[in-house]
């Protein structure tokens, strides 16, 4: 099950459950759309991977299963795996 983490790991924004901005990779890192575009250039800098829009849960299922509520917070200073991911298509990675 998805964690649905509410904020951006690189700028801090909020991404509540039913942001169209979050996007994760398939680790769930989670950061918000204008990073994933203009910083990482939709490379991971945790896995290498690319991302996707996060589905939101439904309203119904938030107090069963809610988002998670603790911060993931890692700026990203460097990349480590932009240079060499940044023009190959996320699937063929």
């Amino acid at each position: 099950m998805l964690e649905i983490r509410q904020h951006c790991e690189n700028c801090d924004r909020a991404l509540p459950n039913d942001s169209l901005e979050a996007m994760i990779c398939t680790y769930e890192c989670t950061f918000c759309a204008e990073c994933v575009e203009n910083i990482l250039q939709n490379v991971c800098p945790n896995c290498g991977g690319g991302f996707e829009k996060r589905p939101s849960r439904p309203k119904n299922e938030l107090i069963k299963n809610p988002p998670r509520k603790d911060k993931v917070i890692k700026p990203v200073s460097f990349n480590k795996f932009l240079e060499a991911n940044k023009n190959i298509e996320p699937n063929k990675r």
